[in-house]
């Protein structure tokens, strides 16, 4: 097996530094492919200076999908894998990595909470994966920050959609179970996610985008299924579980009427306009990757690319 390992990162040095430690450590003849797009807090030159380091891909685009997709077209190995820049990969994820794809063509596995200082080595990670049946199709959810394809899946895939700011493994295992490949999920195939400390110069992530969410989720359903009751159904019960969680705040004087009506905005507009788009992307593309927006697209991707291999 050649593995190649994709970490996409965006102002993230702090973080991928220790994720890239890890991977020396429990990987160390992985192929690793570092996707960056665009930092503005040292990534590029640490990244240059480290020997572990195989690729650095630069990009313009902000967003995980297109740095998937990037990472996934300079990558060498016939399994690769995709570890977020916040997450450390645990010891026994390359063995367990080796198992799951006995199984299956994919296999993912459990991302734990780093605690204070504290040894996370011990934690149970015996708890399975989401599943869900949609119309029919048992969907099992990858994590997508740590998950590893044979390459002729990703192939069959086309990638991962670019469409998406948000929801893009999601949407991966829809299509995976569209085409009947199966995800083996390993507990041993464990990553700890490590969260950015409040004056970390990486910062943190951006807060829950209500609109783009929703946006997503009618647009992934409506591409992989059609106009049908069932997704009409999921969609609704998603808002209207968020609704009452929302509304919960407000009665506790942890959320204004305002914004609760403002996010309602939000949510009927994501989810008019992801449906309209996801119905444009399932007529553009029949096939059952189901991807108008994948590798094989474009081509303008990188604007750098820095080899050592």
């Amino acid at each position: 097996m050649k593995l190649s390992v994709v970490v996409p990162t965006l102002n993230g040095r702090d973080r991928l530094g220790d994720c890239l430690d890890a991977l020396s450590r429990v990987a160390p003849d992985a192929e690793v492919v570092v996707v960056n797009g665009p930092s503005a807090d040292g990534t590029t030159g640490m990244v240059r200076d480290r020997e572990d380091v195989d690729v650095l891909v630069e990009l313009s685009d902000r967003t995980v999908n297109v740095a998937r997709n990037a990472g996934i077209e300079v990558a060498g190995g016939d399994v690769v894998a995709l570890v977020d820049f916040d997450h450390r990969v645990e010891t026994g994820w390359l063995d367990a990595l080796r198992e799951g794809l006995d199984r299956a063509a994919v296999v993912t596995g459990p991302v734990r909470e780093a605690g204070d200082g504290e040894d996370t080595s011990s934690e149970p990670t015996d708890v399975g994966p989401e599943r869900r049946t949609i119309a029919g199709r048992e969907v099992t959810y990858v994590e997508g920050g740590n998950v590893a394809f044979r390459r002729g899946v990703l192939d069959d895939l086309d990638g991962f959609d670019e469409y998406l700011e948000t929801g893009g493994s999601r949407d991966a295992a829809h299509r995976l179970a569209g085409m009947d490949h199966k995800v083996a999920f390993s507990p041993d195939l464990a990553v700890t996610h490590e969260s950015a400390a409040p004056t970390a110069v990486d910062g943190g992530r951006d807060g829950r985008d209500w609109g783009w969410k929703y946006r997503a989720l009618a647009y992934r359903l409506v591409k992989n299924y059609g106009v049908r009751p069932t997704v009409l159904r999921r969609t609704l019960s998603h808002a209207a579980s968020d609704s009452l969680s929302v509304a919960r705040d407000v009665f506790g004087g942890r959320a204004t009427p305002s914004g609760w009506i403002g996010n309602g905005r939000d949510v009927l507009a994501g989810i008019a306009t992801g449906a309209s788009d996801g119905a444009v992307a399932r007529r553009r593309d029949r096939s059952p990757a189901r991807n108008p927006h994948g590798i094989s697209t474009r081509a303008d991707r990188a604007v750098a690319k820095y080899e050592w291999r």
